[in-house]
Formats: structure tokens, sequence, C-alpha cells
């Protein structure tokens, strides 16, 4: 079927395809005309779809529908699909869907080239606008690619270019990822490009290349010898030596998009993986020439950046050689400052590792001490050339890897700064500065709202209007683009590194104090404290987060002392390096406005706490830290309450007990409430006091033996406040999507966070805890009687802490005077309220299983002086609830009930019921043929606690024992230990082995 003039003529064989509307020529048309929907039995919004790709690419056949049906069938489609996708567009695909190679034509005539360049101006310029809300099937726009492929010769290098722009545009467009029969054309078709068009071609070509090859690496085997071989395009396109830079630019991100990593699917070869990591490297140590313009040298480097953390993350790099980690770091530094207004700095090409006294047995042969970073401070910022912008800058989408002027997308790594579902209630104030950076410009800071990395991001979601500076503006947000991808990469690079190596290059990264006279060194804080960008701020914290995390081992060499050396000892640098962090980490505390940046210190000042030796260091460290988080467990914003009571757990969890942190917990309840500057938030209502009226049922006791604090401690009734009482005032947007009970309770992640922080009290400070013993138990009691899992688990935790106190207490070897005990009495009315509240309602929640675990480790925590003053009914409710867990399917319950019928089989009041004692050896025996390992393990372990009960029983109670007792179940012990001493797993303890000892005696 062709159009002549406007006119349609059918042709034999045209008319069995089915009805087709097109518009035959550019000009306007009737409505019929207008309307390009295609209908082939299924409802595809674009022209000539079918319900399946055909067997290798091949030009769309398409017919016109008679005209006496036409316009009626073209009204009906332009009613259904108008709002579907943009009207101009469809039908612009829907002529290019029309054409069709003529037969015997070796290349187009005249008026066929002027019919493409028309109809490709006419696409590339609708589809360079926003993606309508629905797009078309991703098959469609491969076909028609694929046709556009085939109607232009390769000899006609205007239209190259224009399908290649055309490629480029709709796949960016609609997200596209092309199968791999199309695929195979497709790329075959731009690398033949390649070779035979001329120069000026090759950056259309290359870019759509780039959005081809985007999350299709797998399918693209038999195409790497000549994109990444010795001699490849991409190879020669992005060497050094590359005159047109964005020739060069393009050639990268087509790299990077070549080793974006596919799930399930094989990643690239080795050969193949050096080849781009060199690459990428190259580009990140070159410098920007005077004929480059400072976006596109950015736009360069956030590729190249981009790509290197893709072959981290995705091809598990794992960085060994000396020489390779210290030429990645040391670019990754120089580009973490780029462009950071006031600062310039000079990076050797290698940074090199100092020898580590904690690892000597371990070190790497070669070591060498790092060379520091030289800078320099200006007072002004340092000027950018304004280089012309280059069109289709800006045009670029989520396969140029966030080359737009906005916000990058760092991955999932670099996003997750929300606990739980909280949403963020970005600040947009400006940053409020210390004194030290006071000196620094400050800018209006705007968090970047996250979306899809594909989506264009407006200009005024950037950090920095056009109103501030017009291209200067822009330069800035592309340099923290910059920054930011560096600090992604050198996260990627942390996980990558094993730690023993990377605390080697601890000084190039992490501040040090400056010795008198010279200048403080570049670090990861200089960032966090001057950064204008609050998303780059937040990156960094994290980083440094990431350093931290683990670091006890390297930290536990620190010794604060003075010393009258001609040198310095590592373990006092390393201890001045602790001080300078808690300073640094603090002072960004008090300038930081963004809510999100905000949490972020708060959690590397939490890693920090988790991890460094206070024993060994002087005092005042906690008590800076502990005064001045206090006013943020009050703030508007949820996330940043969270993890101020992570930072206040990990002081209270300090294992080696610091008289520091007793007096800390002995503070007034008002104490630096208010007390961190004009930009700390507080509430300015009775919370203030926090709440310390509680409910009658959970007042403390009146004085109870082992009350050892001269008033109640804070931190505890601030967790108790937030856990078990309504919420006094309106919080953040933060909190806005909890379900249930955020409208009454404090959100979920705060309760859950605070029952951590008072498990974790009542674990390390038992004897300030224990004034409130029966008042934490309601707490416990309280936990377990809500719907919500997680509230109920880590209510059974606390209940466990609880208990394993008071067992902790009476063990015959502990420091406590018996005056300093809870009582007995206490402990029996303790059980009785759990016995009658929801304990043995949860010790049935078969639904959840890590429930019910937690519920018989508390169980088991019971006091067995206390178990023997239960009543009888609470007694056999207790052995019953063990015995019939015992044969519980999940093998968690399963391990626990084994290993708390272990515990109970000690019990005096119990091991003399001859009965019970068979019904456990039962159980045990059971246990310890479970497949599950765990299960095993802790049934083996209670089979020793069975053997020292049959044992003290003969000595104790005689022949009557050995009379009641079957001797079947003892040899039945006997064969179980026999076995089980043969396990190869761990369970192969001393436990499987005492029956085998001890049978002789029975």
């Amino acid at each position: 079927m062709v159009a002549v003039q406007g006119w349609w003529r059918c042709s034999a064989g045209d008319t069995a395809a089915g009805p087709v509307l097109l518009d035959a020529h550019p000009g306007p048309q009737p409505l019929e005309g207008r309307v390009p929907a295609l209908h082939r039995g299924s409802p595809s919004p674009l022209p000539g779809a079918t319900s399946g790709l055909p067997p290798a690419p091949e030009v769309l056949r398409v017919a016109i529908a008679p005209p006496a049906g036409r316009r009626k069938m073209a009204a009906a489609a332009a009613v259904a699909e108008e709002p579907e996708l943009g009207g101009s567009l469809r039908r612009y695909l829907a002529r290019l869907g029309a054409l069709r190679p003529r037969p015997g034509a070796e290349r187009p005539d005249g008026s066929r080239r002027t019919e493409l360049h028309l109809l490709f101006d006419q696409l590339i310029s609708e589809s360079c606008g926003t993606a309508p809300a629905a797009g078309p099937c991703p098959q469609d726009v491969c076909a028609l690619l694929v046709q556009a492929c085939q109607l232009v010769h390769l000899d006609q290098e205007h239209l190259v270019s224009k399908v290649c722009q055309l490629i480029h545009h709709l796949l960016n467009r609609f997200q596209v990822l092309v199968d791999e029969q199309n695929l195979n054309f497709l790329l075959s078709y731009c690398i033949s490009a390649l070779k035979q068009c001329s120069s000026w071609t090759h950056v259309e070509i290359v870019q759509a290349l780039a959005a081809l090859v985007y999350n299709n690496g797998p399918k693209c085997q038999k195409h790497l010898p000549d994109l990444l071989g010795r001699t490849g395009l991409l190879v020669q396109f992005s060497d050094a030596a590359q005159p047109d830079v964005e020739l060069r630019r393009a050639a990268v991100r087509s790299m990077a998009n070549l080793c974006l990593s596919v799930p399930e699917q094989p990643y690239l070869d080795e050969p193949y993986r050096s080849v781009c990591f060199q690459t990428f490297l190259s580009v990140l140590q070159s410098s920007k020439t005077s004929d480059v313009d400072d976006i596109t040298f950015c736009m360069l480097l956030q590729n190249a950046l981009k790509g290197i953390q893709s072959l981290l993350n995705g091809g598990k790099m794992k960085l060994m050689q000396n020489d390779q980690i210290g030429s990645l770091l040391a670019v990754l530094k120089k580009c973490m400052f780029h462009g950071l207004p006031g600062l310039s700095i000079e990076m050797p090409a290698v940074l090199y590792p100092v020898p580590l006294p904690q690892y000597d047995k371990r070190l790497p042969a070669k070591q060498e001490q790092s060379e520091p970073a030289t800078f320099k401070q200006t007072g002004n910022r340092r000027k950018k050339s304004k280089g012309k912008q280059k069109k289709g800058e800006f045009g670029e989408e989520g396969r140029d890897l966030g080359d737009a002027g906005n916000e990058s997308v760092l991955g999932a790594d670099m996003m997750k700064l929300h606990l739980g579902n909280v949403q963020k209630s970005p600040s947009s104030d400006p940053r409020g500065r210390a004194s030290d950076v006071a000196n620094m410009p400050a800018g209006k800071d705007h968090l970047s709202s996250r979306c899809p990395s594909w989506k264009r991001i407006s200009s005024s979601e950037s950090e920095y209007s056009d109103a501030e500076g017009g291209i200067q503006s822009k330069v800035r947000s592309y340099q923290a683009n910059v920054r930011q991808g560096a600090l992604a990469c050198f996260l990627s690079a942390i996980k990558s590194i094993e730690k023993r190596v990377l605390y080697g290059y601890w000084s190039a990264f992490v501040p040090d104090a400056p010795g008198i006279g010279s200048p403080q060194s570049v670090s990861l804080m200089t960032i966090a404290l001057k950064d204008p960008s609050p998303k780059t701020r937040a990156c960094a914290l994290q980083v440094l987060s990431a350093i931290l995390e683990g670091s006890k081992q390297f930290l536990s060499v620190a010794e604060d002392v003075d010393h009258k050396r001609a040198f310095t000892p590592f373990s006092v640098t390393i201890a001045s390096s602790i001080r300078e962090l808690h300073r640094c980490l603090l002072l960004a505390l008090v300038a930081e406005s963004s809510s999100q940046t905000l949490t972020q210190i708060v959690k590397c000042l939490a890693n920090l706490v988790s991890n460094a030796p206070y024993s060994r260091l002087k005092p005042g460290l906690l008590t800076r830290v502990w005064n001045q988080i206090k006013p943020y467990i009050c703030h508007k914003d949820v996330n940043v309450r969270v993890s101020s009571l992570t930072l206040l757990g990990a002081i209270v969890s300090i294992q080696v007990p610091l008289p520091e942190v007793q007096l800390l917990l002995q503070q007034p309840s008002s104490s630096g409430l208010t007390s961190s500057g004009s930009t700390t938030p507080h509430r300015s209502n009775s919370s203030e006091q926090w709440r310390k009226t509680l409910p009658s049922e959970g007042e403390p006791l009146d004085n109870p033996a082992g009350c050892t604090s001269p008033e109640p401690c804070w931190l505890l009734r601030l967790c108790v406040s937030i856990i078990v009482l309504p919420r006094e005032d309106s919080c953040s947007d933060s909190d806005a999507n909890f379900p249930s009970f955020s409208s009454v309770y404090e959100p979920c992640p705060l309760r859950l966070e605070a029952l951590q922080v008072l498990a974790l009290l009542v674990k390390g400070h038992f004897p300030m805890a224990q004034s409130y013993f029966l008042e934490l138990g309601e707490v416990a009691c309280r936990c377990m009687e809500e719907m919500d899992p997680s509230i109920q688990l880590h209510g059974a935790k606390l209940l466990e802490e609880l208990g394993t106190g008071v067992l902790q207490q009476y063990k015959p070897d502990s420091a406590v005077t018996p005056d300093q005990r809870v009582p007995v009495s206490v402990v029996v009315t303790f059980w009785t309220m759990m016995l009658n509240g929801p304990l043995p309602g949860t010790l049935q929640n078969s639904p959840h299983a890590t429930l019910q675990t937690s519920a018989c480790d508390a169980l088991s925590s019971i006091l067995p002086e206390a178990f023997s003053r239960l009543q009888n009914d609470q007694q056999i409710l207790c052995v019953t609830l063990l015995l019939g867990l015992n044969h519980s399917e999940n093998p968690l319950v399963k391990a626990a009930a084994a290993r708390a019928l272990g515990v109970y089989i000690l019990f005096s009041c119990l091991r003399q019921d001859v009965m019970f004692v068979a019904d456990t050896a039962n159980a045990i025996l059971d246990s310890l043929h479970d497949k599950s390992p765990n299960v095993r393990a802790k049934a083996a372990w209670s089979l020793g606690n069975l053997t020292d009960t049959l044992i003290i029983n003969m000595e104790t109670m005689g022949q009557s024992f050995h009379e009641e007792f079957s001797d079947l179940l003892l040899l039945k012990m006997l064969r179980s230990a026999t076995e089980a001493s043969r396990d190869r797993d761990k369970e192969r303890l001393l436990g499987p082995h005492k029956p085998i000892v001890h049978f002789p005696q029975w």
C-alpha cells in the first residue's frame, strides 16, 4: 500500500495484513489520516506491533484500511488512544512504521531521503520532551528502530547521525531494554557505522551505542572484541589522546554501561574488566585542559566514577595489589574535593599505606609512608571557565549515568538514609556554620527529590537556582555530583578492600589534630564541615561510618598519654585522631541544619563510640557527646530521634564499665536539654521533663534492696515514656505514614530503638535498673500484649535481659552482696506477673518463630530459687510449654526449647521428679537426632546437663532413683551419646561424652 498526493492506493496482497491507519505525508490530513492507531488483533499503540517478534529483524509490513471503514475506525481510535501517548509523536512513529525499503533500490532516492530527514527531525524533536504516562510497547520501539536502520544506508552519513540520535532519545525516554535479537542487529549497525562513517558522526553513534548496551552487557559478548579489544573502538575513543572530549565522554559512558551488572547473568570477563578499570582510572587521573569546559569535564569524571563503582559492585572486584589500591584511592580523594569552594588540593598519583602494629604478622611486604596531600586555603572561590554549553548537554538521561545537571543517583548504598519507611522532611534553610567554617560561602541547600535515575530533574530541584549565578550555579551543581560520585565509589571500594589493608590509609581520610604551626589536613570531615551540598555532606559521613565500622581492633592500640619523646608513638597518633573525630563530629552536629545529614552525623558518632577504646583515653569525650546529643532526642524529625537513641545505646553498652558513664546516667533529668545552641531543636512543652509520671501500675518499688542510684535514671525514664506513654505533641511529617499506633504512640522505629536501649541499659547497668525491676517487667508485658510482632519481640528480649541480670547476681562467684540483690520475693512476683500475662500466649504464637524463640530464651532465664516458689500450676505450665515446643517444626524454636529444658533439668525442685527427668531425657534425645546442626548442638549441651542431674540424683537419692529410672532409657542415652560424639558438626562437645564417661557409675 502506498500514498500518492494524499490519496490512498492499495496494492495486491497488502490488505491481508489487516486494516491499518497512518499519516501518508507530513502535511495536514483529515482525522482518519492523523490517527496512527494500528490494530493487528491486539491493542498496540504503535504501528506494526504483533503478538511476538519475528525470528530476525525485518521491515514492518503495513496495510491501510479500506476507505469505507477508515473514518469510523479513526474516530474511535482517536478518542481511545489520544491521552496515552503524545498525538504528534504517535503520528510520526506511525509514519516511520509505514515506510519500508523499496525493492531493487540500493539507496533511497531524493524524495525518500527528504522524507526521512523530515521524519527523523520531527521524531527527535518530539522525543526530547517529557515522557508520557503510558509509553509504547518496548517490542514496538525496538522493531521501529530496526526498520529505521534498514531504511538508512551507511553512506548517507547525515541520516546515520539522525537515526542514531533517534535510537539514543527513544531508548532513554521510554526506558526500553532492547531484546537480544534486535540488539545484535542494532549493535552491528552502530559498529559498522563507526568503522565506515566520518568522524563527525561518531559522537551520535557512540551515544546510541551507550543507550543500546545499558543493562545489556551479558547480551553483548560477541561484540566485545570490537568494542573493548586491544584495538577496540571504545578503547580508542576513550584514550587520553582523543581530541574530541565529547566523543571521549560518550565512549567512557558506553564502557560504564557495559560494566553494569545484571542479576543472574554472567559478568564481563577479567581481561575486559581490566581494560575498563584502567580506562576509568586514566580518565580520573587526567587534568582539565583549557579547551574543555567545566561541565563537560565534570560529566566525564562522573561517567568514569560510575564505571568503577559498577566494577566494584557488580563485578565483585577485589582490590588486592597495593599500587592498584593506592592509585584508586588517590584519584578518589582528588575527586572528593573537586570544585569544593575555597579549597584546592594537589594529590600524588599513588597513596601508600603505613605499617600497622595490630596486623604485623599479615602486613604486605612493601610498606611505605603515606604521602600527605598538600593543599592551600583561598579566601575566594576558585574561578571556573565559562565554557559554552554544547548542544544536547542537558538532554542526556539515565543511560548517560546522570549527566544532567542534577543530583546524581549514587546507588542503593548512598540513598539508605532512612530508617524503615520513615519519610524525610528536607530542610531548605541555609546551613548554620560553626566559627571555624564561617568564612565559607553559604548557599541555599535543597535536598533533591528522589526519583528514578532516568527522569530528568527540573532546575527547581537543583541545589542552586539560576538566579544564584546562572552558569556558575550549574557548574557548582555538576561539581557536587562529581564529589558525590567519588564518595559513592569510595564506599564501594571500602567493601572491596580488606580492613587490615584499608586502615593503612587511615591518615589520608580521617582527620588528625594539627601540630603547632601546621595546617589542618584535608579529610572526610573537611567535606562534612565545609561542603555546601547537604547530600554531599551526608555521603562523606556515610563513608566515614563505613570506615569506622569494624575498626575496634585497629583503634584498640590508642593510648592517650603525655609523651616527651623526639617522635610520636603510633598509639598516641591514633588517640589524637579519635579526639579530633569527636571534635569535628560534634562541631558538625551543631552546624548542621539538614535533618538527613544530621542523621548521618549521629550514626557516625554511634559507630565511633562503639569502636573507640575509651578505657585507654582520657575521660571527658563521652561527656561532651552525651550532653550535646540529649536535645536531639526530641528533634522534630523521627530519624534524628532514632539515631540519637542509637548513640546513647552505644554509650551505655561499652563493655568496660566506665565511671564516666555511671555519672552520666545519674545526671539530673534536665541536664543538657537545651544547651546545644540556637540550631538545636527542642520541645517547649512538658515533655522536656521526660514525662516522669508513669501509670500507677508501673510505679517502682519503694526503694527495694539493691537501689544504689540517688535519683531515677533519666535515660531509663525517657525510654519507658517513649515506649508506653501516648505521644504528647505532633511530630514531623516523617512519621505520617505509620499505621494505627502512630496516632496514639510514638512512631514504631522510635519505640523499637527505645526498647533496645532499655535492654542494653539493663544488661550493662543492672544495679541501676534493678530499682525499677517490676516497672520494667510491666513494660515488657505491655509490649508483648501489642499486635506488632516487632514490638513483641523486643519486649521478650527485654524480659530475657531482666531475668539474666537477676541470675548474674545470684551466681556463686558474683561480687554482689546478698543485701544488694533483687529479693527472691520480688523475683517471684515478677515471674508470676509474666506467667499470668502475655508470656504463655507469646510462646504459642506459632506464626512468628523468632518471637517464640525469644520467649523460650526469656523463660529459661528464670531464677531457680524463684521457680521453686511459684505455684504448682505455674511450674507445670512452664514445663508443659517447653516440652511441647521441643516438637516444633521450626529449628530455631526447637533449639531454644531444647536449651531451656537443659536449664530446667538442673533445678533442684524438678530434678527429683523422676517423670520430669524421663520426659526431658526423651525430648533431648529426640532433638539430638534432628537434621538441624543448631538443634543438635543445643541438645548435646542439654544432654550434658541431664547427665549431671542423673549423677546428683544417684548420689542424693541412691537406689530409689536407680529403681524408678528406666534402664532402657539409660541405654538409649548411651547409644545416642555415642552417635553424637561421632558427629562432625559443632555439637561434638563435652555434652555427648558425659554419658559415656559416667556410664560405669550407673
